[in-house]
């Protein structure tokens, strides 16, 4: 399971993000997370940036893995949906579960679901 944000498991720097010009503004490689948009996420396709995009719905997280998205986001309920998706159609894109704490890594597990993410590292706009 992937584990983004814990304090105890080593994990990358993500920028937020909220429109070209900041992706133009990180150092290469970054890993740069937004709600889901399409230009920003086609974007990230053309100019292969590494992306982790939050989705509300099954529609954008089939288009975030098309597009080469590295990690679709969501909350429970709908990251448990899209796994379902995501095992069946071999998904290259991980699945992630926003988390507030630890409490919810059992859940998560019992799901199987990619990995997760603590909420605290998303910027809400």
């Amino acid at each position: 399971m992937i584990i983004i944000g814990d304090s105890l498991v080593p994990f990358e720097e993500i920028f937020n993000i909220s429109n070209i010009e900041d992706i133009k503004n990180t150092k290469a490689n970054s890993l740069v997370a937004f709600n889901y948009e399409e230009e920003l996420l086609k974007y990230c396709y053309e100019n292969d940036v590494r992306c982790l995009i939050k989705v509300d719905n099954i529609k954008q997280a089939i288009y975030c893995n098309s597009l080469k998205a590295d990690f679709i986001v969501s909350d429970f309920k709908l990251a448990t949906a899209i796994q379902k998706i995501a095992d069946n159609y071999m998904f290259d894109a991980k699945n992630l579960c926003v988390i507030e704490n630890n409490d919810s890594f059992e859940d998560v597990a019992n799901n199987e679901i990619d990995g997760v993410i603590y909420a605290v590292l998303l910027d809400n706009k």
